[in-house]
């Protein structure tokens, strides 16, 4: 089973938009579940392209929050790079 963790940018990225989308005070408790699957499944995410090539992404509790990882398959560990609102500009174009 993979272990699942947030970098501190990610973890900042979550912050602001729990701030500037008014999140419920559970968001964080909610993306912990949307991101559980990864443990046992941690290529289930699409990969990306462009300047997020290497990386994969899932959706998170609302459809709109893109959780962006990458998996260390080595050392059985999953990192979370990045939150994103996928519904201002989609981490898929970035960069393209």
């Amino acid at each position: 089973m993979a272990r699942v963790e947030l970098a501190a940018a990610a973890v900042e990225d979550l912050e602001r938009l729990i701030s500037s989308h008014s999140l419920p005070s559970d968001t964080r408790t909610r993306v912990g579940h949307a991101l559980s699957p990864l443990a046992l499944f941690p290529q289930v995410g699409s990969m990306l392209s462009g300047r997020w090539e290497g990386l994969r992404f899932v959706l998170g509790p609302w459809r709109w929050m893109l959780l962006v990882y990458v998996f260390f398959e080595a050392e059985d560990r999953v990192v979370v790079v990045a939150v994103q609102d996928g519904s201002a500009t989609s981490v898929t174009a970035v960069g393209q």
